[in-house]
């Protein structure tokens, strides 16, 4: 009994959702959007009350600076000599905005005799009631500044008037309190934050909903993956739509294929293994208990340990061959390389030869270069030799060849052999179906056991090397050779292919004729030759 590790534990009570980390991330977004967003609209609105504060100031001192230049007084319809009067006429004719003070100051007496509209300031303390910054602003050499009073900030500019002779001079002031504008700017600034909290919070609602309808599959996946298990490996996840989330279901699909095959592969590797290598294993044993280990029974031990090397042998082959068509889901069982297609089948058919005495014809050879891998194919084709002699007599006709097509190559080798039942075409290609899914009955002389094939893994390796290949391995029986014609010894008195009657020993010949013939013609054949079977590699050549 195994305990769970508690920091463990802990660190999964810890783990943030990817639903939360989403919700998280866009809060943090929205926030430094929003926060920027109002702050740059305050700073557009400050700058906007600057800009006109400017231009209101510069406009009423303009408008005055031209009524002294130009104006007349109504009573005497004469240019202003006395600055109150002109101060008094000016300022009566002048309509202010509310936070816009307009002032008058004569110095004909201390402190200066103020001039001023008859109207109330909505502020909280009027620049004409603060005689101290009212003397400050006359005092200042500056045309235009700013007073800074407890109250908010007082901008101003002034015109001084100078009539000349005795009369005394005097200022003409216009004050502008920008903090009741500036108070509006951030009214507005306060009102966009509250604006888009309620905006985060309306965010934080539709994303957490759009972040679980998003993360569905997700959470899908995830549990799909924690009830998987070595014995169901069955459960797919649907797939809605085309977009990144379709796409991940579909590529935890395709791997969850290939796991199932993986396992299907391994347990059927240990259930073929267990199943073949009982036998032998089972007759070592039975050997062993039997021979007789006294000094009469050399010969009887001799025998037993030629019988438990053969089986032993066996076993050895088996477990090769279960270990290579293990290897079959492996990203390096095939090491594709330019062979010449002429060298290739020629070697396949001088290692061929060594298999058996038959009649070995090479049929037709490929020319130029295709993309193979030369040793699984050598592998192949051996194999598909071998498999020809289990099942030919000796002297019966075995050809090997290659071909060009459109789309790639093709290599074959064909016997005279029995054929295969048309029910038993896909099964010979499955594993250890040696004797119940082969051909009929074996001519005279034919092999009885040998690499591969004694327990029926031979055509299932080489049809994993032609899907190596991205090919696939066909089979005809009682078909023609191909490039040849047709290979079926015929029944006296059955129809050839030719439209004559076969007699016996002869078999019409619709194809390339042997040296010395003609098309069509009559040409002997084996005794016993039998409908045949050819096994063709259709691989296809990524060079083309």
């Amino acid at each position: 009994m195994t305990t769970a590790d508690p920091a463990g534990r802990g660190r999964a009570g810890r783990r943030v959702t990817a639903r939360v980390r989403i919700l998280l991330w866009l809060l943090l977004v929205m926030t430094v959007a929003l926060t920027a967003v109002a702050t740059t609209t305050r700073s557009i609105l400050l700058r906007d009350v600057d800009q006109r504060t400017a231009a209101l100031l510069a406009q009423e001192a303009g408008e005055f600076a031209h009524f002294v230049e130009r104006g007349r007084d109504p009573r005497t319809g004469a240019p202003f000599t006395e600055p109150r009067r002109l101060l008094k006429v000016f300022l009566e004719r002048q309509y202010a905005d509310p936070y816009e003070e307009l002032i008058g100051l004569v110095h004909d007496a201390r402190p200066p005799s103020m001039v001023r509209q008859n109207r109330a300031v909505p502020v909280r303390l009027p620049l004409y009631r603060d005689e101290r910054g009212l003397a400050a602003i006359a005092r200042d050499r500056r045309t235009t500044g700013t007073l800074e009073r407890p109250e908010g900030e007082v901008r101003w500019t002034k015109v001084a008037i100078d009539p000349g002779g005795d009369a005394p001079d005097g200022v003409f002031v216009v004050a502008f309190h920008a903090d009741r504008e500036r108070a509006r700017a951030t009214d507005v600034f306060r009102t966009l934050l509250a604006i888009s909290a309620v905006a985060l919070l309306m965010t934080c609602g539709i994303g957490w909903v759009v972040a679980g309808r998003i993360l569905a599959p997700v959470r899908l996946v995830r549990a799909t993956a924690a009830q998987l298990t070595e014995q169901d490996l069955t459960r797919r996840i649907p797939v809605r739509g085309r977009d990144d989330i379709a796409a991940l279901a579909e590529t935890f699909n395709a791997m969850l294929d290939r796991l199932e095959r993986a396992f299907g592969a391994q347990r059927q590797f240990v259930d073929d293994a267990g199943h073949e290598l009982r036998t032998p294993i089972t007759i070592v044993r039975g050997h062993l208990e039997l021979m007789n280990t006294g000094p009469d029974g050399a010969a009887e031990r001799e025998e037993t340990v030629r019988l438990v090397t053969d089986e032993l042998d066996r076993m050895s082959r088996i477990v090769e061959d279960l270990l290579l068509l293990a290897k079959v889901e492996r990203p390096d069982f095939i090491s594709p390389a330019p062979v010449q297609l002429a060298e290739l089948t020629a070697d396949v058919f001088v290692k061929a030869r060594t298999l058996g005495p038959r009649r070995w014809e090479l049929a037709e050879v490929a020319d130029g270069e295709a993309v193979l891998d030369a040793q699984r194919i050598t592998q192949a084709m051996v194999q598909l030799a071998q498999n020809a002699v289990q099942h030919t007599a000796v002297g019966q006709r075995i050809r090997i060849g290659s071909r060009r097509t459109a789309t790639g190559v093709e290599l074959y080798v064909a016997d005279t052999g029995p054929g295969v039942r048309p029910e038993d075409r896909e099964l010979v290609f499955e594993r250890f179906r040696h004797g119940t899914a082969r051909r009929g009955a074996r001519g005279p002389g034919a092999a009885t056991d040998s690499h591969g094939g004694g327990a029926g893994l031979g055509l299932s390796i080489v049809r994993a090397i032609a899907e190596g290949h991205r090919g696939r391995v066909d089979l005809r029986s009682g078909a023609p050779y191909p490039g040849d014609g047709a290979e079926v010894q015929p029944p006296d008195g059955a129809l050839t292919p030719g439209g004559t009657r076969a007699t016996g020993g002869t078999v019409p010949l619709g194809g390339t004729p042997p040296p010395g013939g003609a098309p069509g013609a009559a040409y002997p054949t084996e005794p016993g030759d039998g409908p045949g079977a050819t096994f063709t590699l259709v691989l296809e050549d990524p060079a083309r």
